[in-house]
């Protein structure tokens, strides 16, 4: 695989046993890809899928009106394009959004004929508001904050079957329960009560028998009866009783009389029947048996029986049989009954009890019973109760299975019927999870694990965003249904019928203040990134900190390679928020999958598939550090592996998959701990929750030990600048960069990027890239042109390479304390920069106006001199606390001026009114890095304003120059090369037949050169559509320059009231010093409790100081040796750097370096490095870059062992110095 730019200039060693089998996938992709579908932006209306937005029009479109005279009817919707670009929405505190508008019909019915026939169709376009826009990087700016939602991990819908472990009632008896939970609608639960009744709860209200479910549902007693229930049929004799042997039906029972087949006794009296007696009796194969009456007492009747000759029911169905129904029935004549087969092990007669508990005994009974549990106090009537029973679970627009849920519901209750209306429930449903709940009862199968993967899924971005939309639509929807009885009469259109504030509402509200819509945590990359990959199990329709118990907390087994075991916060919220694992993502049905590689015949192959918990269950699979030989074959003959969630050995013919990566388990955070498998999980824990807090320093330094995926996140988090298209870097400075593009198929020819330059983050830290590239490098495609903050060449870099020792000294590194060199601080090693933005508003009050001025009452002169004429502070004033940033004074008054004085004022222009100083003052010390000053329109613009607004307008007109110059190089460039030699017809300064040469072509302006034909037509094409294209393009960039022209010159939207806002950002340098915090990557925290002079510090044997002292005591207990492995690992690397920098300085060949390198690199054998296909210069660049320490990747859980660090040591000429 070829470098990258920056990998060729610093090539990390690379420990790890086990080739990559796959990439990491794109860290933030399921937040952009949710949003994505959502919206459907780039999709053509009738392409669209049914999801997201679409799906939230169809489903609330058509809304007829009440008479059904009218119907509005929905076409399509249409995204427009961004007013204002991030940048601008972040500075002047905009929310980055889209106009939608939606088409919709008007359709009007002919009121006086019998069929609906169409009158009149009156079609338009509707504004509904602004949707946010997600940024490339997947946040949302609003009202300009960055922000972040969050995913949810909530209980997936379907049916559900639990216990409630004995809790409930004091005998400790287990009572069983079931409950349908809907995406949208009631909840129905079924529940056994200590009696063993059923009962069923819509919505967690009162209980009622679960048979009145049944009846509602048109459903009689024998009907009932014979879908839960098997039957035994009795023949009456005058003595005894004939019934069908069916022998399995007999255990356990206990006869008073012989069990005899032609004369033979099977089973004597009083015995209890066992699994050898009924063995037995299949082999005797008797049809039937004879046994006394006695033996139907205590049976239940499973059909009504009729008098013969009246046809009256002398006993209905589930009637008791005892003595004096038994002399009924033989006095009736009737000599065969139909009897539910029942026993005390596995066929309880729950249902049978239930049946006799409900009060009610046809269909207006039991629907006259739910009207009264659900609406108590209301007078019933046939209809309503009707209605309301019909609404609850059978009516789309009120209940919502969801495809999740009714997938999850086949798949429990091992359904695959095809129903018409999948999304609702039906009798058979009902029915199905009854019978479900029954056989658990009866001990035939188990209760769902509800904090198993697979009853869990994630609702992301957008299905969060649709949902709200759904709601705001659904308040639009009633107001347009009131509206469409005027809309004949009043002849109004669509526009007139929809108000479009109740969704801009609900969406706002979500962004603004959902629990889920978070501010996005932007203290270094890390952050941003784990940030935008947690998933929460709190939020609207999740969890409460307070109520949420133990198990649900807990690591499961199906969190394997889906959800971090180890990043989770620390305090109320542990393991209700957790991060996805590094290779895990969502499916189409909100289930976290992960990928596994595919073992055929024992042979492990590179096909890859991602599967979620619920499928994993039944494979086999194995461990990804598994030893394979050069075939791919298992080398053991037993093998570690996981089946259904059970670590277990087997043989390896019986495995089908194997994880793809050793680090698929953990979280991006802690993958970036090397040596993670020698920490313990609660200090990995700390060590991944605190590399979010590192603060971006000055200089970002590389890790020596890093795991190999600091490029990754880098790239990933969108603070770098990474090239679009490959090309060759044009020109560079500190802002920009911009790059000719030499892909053939890019639509471009010129990429400028401009950089963001020290722009206060989130949290008040320093964001700043620096480029990285100089003019004339070539690029490709998804190179890292410029760095961010906290990175170093394209890598993450979160902290300081430093020499530690492990000792106590005099007590200054007691209980975690830590000790440093004044050398370190010196050095500014561990210094950062802050920027804070200070805003200063004026605005209109009763008094008159406040104003910002320089002309200050009671202030001296010397107050005044970093203010200019405006009363703006200069950009580079450094400021102490106290200083005036921006002067403005306010008018005070004792009394509230009479008209009269109003006037007379206006008139006279009395300036010398009673005003007060309130100046905004700095607050700290600090340099001041940049003002923007926004006023409203049609006030005039001060000096300061307008030489703001020039700098800008002079910035954008440099963008516009240097684009179409690039354009117009790479263009002239592009026909040379293919003119050159060629004979030209005609053309300006050519003579016919001319012999193009390339230095003539070179002296000729590109419009020249347009002009030019050949005799070739295929050329004369090329030039053509080259001059149709080039003009086109150059017509794009200056009408992107008028826009942005516009934009800059006119004034801002500002609240009501608001004249003017002043913004002063200010830098404020940070220096280390006693009282901070600080952390390695394992845990490992303390506080500096002193800065020592170096002189003091502890030193080697070769007289070199340390520059951290670290307390020994810190390791043992807390059982992170990683710390320890790790300052092995660095030593190691820098004194390889000091071996390459002596080899530069005996002024070593290329070849020699290479040979060397290529030693050092390539003695590992999964992940060779190819030190041969760099030439000369690139060796030289290397060198010199590995001159302070060997990069080091030491992968999680595939680390460096110490074999191989034995042999990595080798290496050194100064062996002695790592002992």
């Amino acid at each position: 695989m070829p470098y990258s730019y920056t990998e060729k200039k610093r090539i990390r060693k690379n420990f790890g046993t086990f080739a990559q089998v796959m990439d990491l996938p794109n860290l933030i992709e399921t937040q952009t890809n949710s949003y994505a579908e959502f919206l459907q932006a780039d999709v053509a209306p009738e392409a669209r899928k049914k999801q997201g937005l679409e799906e939230v029009f169809q489903s609330l479109f058509p809304i007829k009106s009440v008479s059904g005279n009218a119907a509005l009817e929905y076409v399509s919707y249409e995204l427009g394009k961004n007013t204002y670009d991030v940048q601008e929405c972040l500075i002047q505190g905009l929310t980055y959004s889209a106009p939608l508008r939606i088409k919709v019909k008007l359709v009007l019915f002919d009121r006086d004929s019998n069929f609906e026939e169409v009158k009149d169709i009156k079609e338009g376009e509707v504004f509904m508001g602004e949707v946010p826009l997600m940024t490339d990087d997947a946040s949302f700016i609003i009202n300009g904050t960055e922000r972040v939602v969050v995913s949810q991990l909530h209980r997936s819908p379907g049916v559900f079957y639990d216990h409630d472990k004995g809790k409930t009632h004091s005998s400790g008896k287990v009572l069983y329960s079931a409950r349908i939970i809907p995406y949208r609608g009631s909840w129905l639960d079924f529940e056994f009560d200590p009696k063993d009744i059923l009962f069923s709860r819509i919505d967690r209200r009162r209980k009622i028998p679960a048979t009145i479910m049944l009846r509602a549902l048109d459903m009689g007693t024998e009907e009932i009866l014979s879908e839960f229930y098997e039957e035994d049929i009795f023949t009456i004799d005058k003595d005894n009783v004939k019934v069908a042997l069916v022998p399995e039906r007999l255990r356990g029972e206990t006869l008073s009389v012989d069990i005899k087949v032609k004369s033979k006794v099977y089973v004597e009296a009083g015995k209890r029947i066992t699994a050898r007696h009924i063995k037995e009796l299949t082999g005797s194969k008797a049809s039937e048996i004879s046994l006394a009456q006695e033996f139907l007492y205590g049976k239940v009747l499973s059909k009504d029986i009729f008098n013969k000759e009246t046809g009256e029911v002398l006993f209905s169905a589930n009637t008791e049989i005892d003595e004096v129904i038994l002399e009924e029935i033989k006095n009736n004549d009737i000599n065969q009954i139909k009897c539910l087969y029942i026993n005390e092990l596995d066929k309880g007669p729950y249902i049978s009890n239930t049946l006799r508990a409900d009060p009610t005994t046809n269909k207006l009974e039991a629907l006259v019973e739910i009207y009264r549990m659900m609406r108590p106090g209301e007078p019933p009537t046939k209809d309503s109760a009707e209605t309301l029973f019909n609404n609850l679970f059978f009516n789309e627009e009120r209940y919502d299975l969801s495809e999740v849920g009714r997938m999850k519901f086949d798949r429990r209750l091992k359904l695959d019927t095809k129903k018409d209306n999948p999304h609702v429930l039906d009798k058979q449903d009902i029915i199905e999870v009854m019978k479900g709940i029954v056989n658990i009862r009866d001990g035939h199968d188990i209760v769902d694990d509800i904090d198993h993967l697979g009853n869990r899924r994630v609702r992301s971005v957008g299905e969060m965003t649709a949902n709200q939309f759904r709601v705001g639509l659904i308040r639009v929807e009633r107001a347009v249904r009131e509206r469409l009885s005027m809309a004949e009469a009043d002849e109004l259109g669509p526009q007139d019928l929809i108000n479009a504030k109740p969704v801009t509402a609900a969406i706002k509200e979500f962004f603004g203040s959902s629990q889920l819509s978070q501010f996005m945590d932007q203290n270094n990359p890390l952050s941003e990134i784990t940030h935008k990959r947690r998933v929460s199990a709190l939020g609207p329709g999740g969890l409460t900190r307070e109520r949420a118990g133990f198990e649900v907390r807990d690591v499961h087994p199906t969190h394997y390679g889906r959800v971090c075991p180890i990043e989770t916060p620390e305090g109320p919220n542990i393991g209700l928020i957790n991060s996805f694992a590094s290779y895990s993502r969502t499916n189409q049905y909100g289930f976290i999958e992960t990928p596994y590689r595919k073992v055929s015949k024992g042979k492990v192959t590179d096909e890859i598939i991602y599967l979620s918990a619920i499928d994993e269950a039944e494979h086999v699979i194995a461990q990804a550090n598994v030893m394979l030989d050069k075939n791919n074959r298992f080398v053991d003959d037993l093998v570690a592996v996981r089946h259904a969630n059970e670590f277990e050995l087997m043989s390896p013919d019986r495995i089908d998959l194997m994880d793809v990566s050793p680090q698929q388990v953990v979280s991006i955070a802690a993958s970036l701990i090397p040596f993670l498998e020698h920490d313990d999980a609660n200090r990995a824990l700390m060590g991944s929750n605190m590399q979010r807090q590192a603060v971006p320093v000055l200089r970002a330094e590389k890790p020596l030990v890093g795991t190999g995926l600091e490029t990754v996140v880098a790239r990933d988090s969108g603070v770098c600048i990474v090239a679009k298209n490959s090309g060759v870097v044009e020109s560079v400075d500190a802002s920009r960069i911009v790059v000719r593009v030499t892909d053939k198929k890019s639509k471009t020819a010129s990429d400028v990027y401009n950089l963001i330059k020290y722009t206060r983050s989130n949290q008040n830290t320093c964001i700043n890239q620096r480029p990285i590239v100089k003019a004339g490098d070539v690029v490709k495609k998804d190179d890292i042109l410029a760095d961010g903050p906290s990175v170093d060449n394209g890598e993450l870099a979160l902290g300081q390479n430093i020499r530690i020792a492990f000792m106590p000294w005099n007590g200054y590194n007691f209980e975690d304390s830590i000790l440093i060199s004044e050398k370190v601080a010196r050095e500014d090693r561990f210094t950062s920069i802050h920027i804070q933005e200070i805003v200063c508003i004026a605005r209109d009050t009763k008094l008159g106006s406040e104003e910002i001025t320089a002309d200050i009452p009671n202030v001296g002169e010397g107050s005044l001199n970093k203010l200019d004429e405006c009363g703006i502070v200069y950009v580079g004033a450094e400021v102490e606390p106290g200083d005036i940033l921006v002067g403005k004074i306010t008018p005070k008054g004792e009394t509230q001026l009479s008209p009269e004085e109003k006037l007379l004022r206006a008139i006279f222009g009395e300036k010398a009114s009673d005003v007060k100083d309130t100046s905004q003052r700095s607050s700290s010390k600090g340099t001041v890095i940049g003002v923007e000053v926004f006023t409203r329109d049609g006030v005039e613009k001060d000096e300061r304003t307008q030489a703001i607004e020039q700098d800008h307008l002079d910035q954008s007109k440099k963008d516009a120059d240097d684009e179409a110059g690039v354009v117009e190089q790479a263009t002239k460039t592009r026909l040379c090369e293919l003119l050159k030699s060629k004979k030209a017809v005609k053309g300006n300064g050519v003579k016919k037949g001319e012999v193009l040469s390339a230095e003539k072509l070179e002296s000729f302006k590109l419009n020249d050169i347009f002009s030019l034909r050949t005799s070739d037509d295929s050329i004369n094409t090329v030039i053509e559509e080259t001059e149709t294209s080039y003009k086109q393009y150059i017509k794009d960039i200056k009408a992107r320059y008028e826009e942005k022209v516009a934009k800059i010159t006119r004034g801002h939207d500002l609240a009501p009231g608001v004249i003017k806002i002043v913004k002063v950002f200010l830098a404020i340098k940070r220096r280390i010093q006693p009282g901070d915090k600080m952390a390695g990557r394992h845990g490992n925290k303390g506080v500096i409790s002193e800065i020592m002079p170096v002189e003091d510090m502890p030193y080697d044997e070769k007289g070199n100081p340390v520059d951290i002292v670290l307390n020994p005591l810190g390791v043992p207990s807390r059982m992170n040796v990683g710390q320890i492995l790790e300052t092995h690992m660095g030593s190691a690397a820098k004194g390889i750097g000091r071996k390459i920098d002596e080899m530069i300085k005996d002024n070593a060949k290329p070849a020699e370096l290479k040979s060397y390198l290529d030693k050092l690199y390539n003695q590992n054998a999964a992940n060779k490095e190819d030190i041969n296909s760099l030439n000369n210069t690139e060796i030289n660049e290397l060198a010199e870059n590995l001159r302070d320490g060997l990069p080091i990747a030491t992968p999680v859980f595939d680390g460096a062992k110490k074999v191989k660090l034995k042999i990595f040591l080798s290496l050194l000429t100064y062996q002695n110095q790592v002992r």
